[in-house]
Formats: structure tokens, C-alpha cells, sequence
């Protein structure tokens, strides 16, 4: 899908036809549409096409009179991985800004919306930071809701432990592995952005790319400590589980030698030979039932001593 939108005023519009200075955002597009974009923008049709490979790696790449920038953006997704992330392109060049994605990002949301003051289509690289700057806002957001997805399975693992809330800590877990990795490339790129000459940037440019960096890193921190939370998590109940299979195998084992106690007990006064009390009637009965009971107590005694009770 093809949407184009253009600054007018302090709005963004949508114009008929695409036109200088216009943001092209492509969503998931088809070979068509791509080499139509090409066409119309000059953009090379490679650079457009990168982007869509979901195991792309963020890089800058710089050819002629255009740029491409490849960042990695957080998604959430549908299946049992909550989140993930995937690439986003940025390809400029002196007339046009090209945007692509695999699918529609919360990413773009607020430019589309007009709630962000300062963006203009015409201000390629502003445009750019501030688009790096909300990708790593969103960065920090998810990884404040999976500390706090991360913080009610503890609680409800604290009384139960089904392999259900197991699993999703170690999804949450391997979301925060994938975006530990992809806010470290995003890093490389943003590093280079600031030393190359990638783009053209003015000092308020450098300025808002240098507080991006700041937010990277501090992403960064927050996922790896998130990470190792997540990590320590699931070592403690893994040793929990395995604590209480032995404490239950323990008591098992115990109630076994019990039962097994009176079962040898009657199994051998049960034989036919001549054994002590088998013509005292009831009254042997009684005494064998007593003897039972102490040797039961004696063998309680003794476990409860050994701690298997």
C-alpha cells in the first residue's frame, strides 16, 4: 500500500499525486508499487526493496544522491512471542522521503496525526531523527509493559505453577533478547548518523539525533536489566519446581514405607503355618493390630527424625 502525505501549513495532507517534498509511506508493497515509487521519486529500486526482508540488519548506505537508513522498530505480535521487531527503511534523497514496512507502524501513528510540532515533509532530516526518536520512545514503552507483564506472572507463579505462566515469561524473555539486539544495531546506525555525513544536518538536528542517542542507550540498559530480572526469574522457580518435586517425591516415598510396614505385617501372619496368636481368637487379633500400630509409630518416628515428613 501506497500512502502519501505532504506538509501544508502545520498539517500534514494527503495530495493527489505524488509530488516534491512529499513522505511516501509504504506498507508491505507490492513489486508494483515499488518499482512505481522508483519511477516517480528516482530512489533506487534496491534501497526500497531492502527493507522488506524481515532479517535485515540495521545499516546506512549511501549511493549518489540518496541515502538509505534501516532501523529496527518494535511490533507486537499476534502468536505466543508478544513482541518483536522488524525493519523499518528510511530512503531519501534532495526531493523525496520514502518510508517502508513490512506492516503499519504505531511508529508513524503521530506524524500521521499531526501530534508532533516541528515535523515538516520539506525537513528530510529532522523527519528522520524524529522518526528514529519515536521508535525508541516505543522502545521504552514495551519494555515498561513486559516489567510489568514480567511482575504479575511472578505474582501469579507465587501460587501456582502451571507450565501456562511459565511460558510466558520465557516469551517475554526472548522479546527482550530481540530487543536488546536490535536496539544495539540501532545504536551502530545512529553512531555513524552522528560521525558520517549520512545526511545533511543542522545543530538542532545533531542536538535532537544526540538525545536519541541518550534514549537508545538508555533503552539498552533497561532491556538488559529487564533481561537478567527475567532470567533470575525463571532460574529461582525452575529451582522451586524442582524443590518441591523432591519434597513431594520424599513424602511419597515416606507413605510408601508406611503402607508398606502393615502390608509386610499381614502378608506373613496371612501364611499357613503355625504362627503366635492364630488360636487366641479375637483377643490375638488385637494384640497383632497393636503391634502393627507401634511398629507404624516406631517407622513414623523415625522419618519424622529424618526429616520426610
Amino acid at each position: 500500500m501506497i500512502f502519501v502525505y505532504r506538509t501544508a501549513g502545520d498539517k500534514l495532507v494527503c495530495p493527489e499525486v505524488i509530488e516534491k517534498d512529499c513522505w511516501i509511506n509504504l506498507v508491505n508493497p507490492t513489486e508494483a508499487e515499488l518499482r512505481r515509487v522508483s519511477q516517480v521519486t528516482g530512489l533506487d529500486y534496491d534501497f526500497l526493496k531492502y527493507p522488506l526482508d524481515d532479517e535485515e540488519i540495521p545499516r546506512v548506505e549511501v549511493e549518489e544522491d540518496q541515502s538509505m537508513i534501516i532501523i529496527h522498530a518494535p511490533v507486537i505480535c499476534d502468536d505466543d512471542i508478544i513482541y518483536d521487531t522488524i525493519p523499518l527503511g528510511m530512503v531519501t534523497n534532495d526531493d523525496f522521503i520514502v518510508t517502508v514496512c513490512l506492516q503499519d507502524l504505531d511508529l508513524l501513528e503521530e506524524f500521521t496525526g499531526s501530534r508532533i510540532k516541528g515535523i515538516a515533509t520539506f525537513k528530510k532530516t529532522r523527519f528522520i531523527f524524529h522518526t528514529l526518536n519515536r521508535k525508541t520512545t516505543l522502545f521504552l514503552k514495551y519494555l515498561r509493559d513486559i516489567n510489568r507483564r514480567t511482575e504479575k506472572i511472578e505474582s501469579d507463579l507465587t501460587y501456582s505453577m502451571r507450565n501456562k505462566e511459565l511460558l510466558s515469561l520465557l516469551n517475554l524473555q526472548k522479546s527482550l533478547v530481540y530487543f536488546s539486539t536490535s536496539l544495539r544495531y540501532n545504536a551502530k546506525v545512529m553512531n555513524r548518523l552522528l560521525r558520517g555525513k549520512t545526511v545533511k544536518m543542522y545543530e538542532e538536528d545533531v542536538d535532537l539525533l544526540e538525545d536519541v542517542i541518550v534514549e537508545n542507550s538508555q533503552a539498552i540498559e533497561m532491556a538488559e536489566i529487564y533481561s537478567n530480572i527475567s532470567k533470575s526469574t525463571m532460574d529461582a522457580f525452575a529451582s522451586m519446581i524442582s524443590n518441591n518435586l523432591s519434597v513431594t517425591m520424599k513424602l511419597l516415598t515416606a507413605i510408601t514405607i508406611m503402607l508398606a510396614i502393615p502390608t509386610m505385617i499381614a502378608g506373613i501372619w496371612g501364611m499357613n503355618v503355625d504362627l503366635p496368636f492364630q488360636n487366641a481368637g479375637l483377643l490375638g487379633f488385637g494384640m497383632l493390630m497393636l503391634f502393627m500400630g507401634l511398629i507404624c509409630l516406631l517407622a513414623f518416628l523415625i522419618l519424622k527424625k529424618r526429616d520426610m515428613f
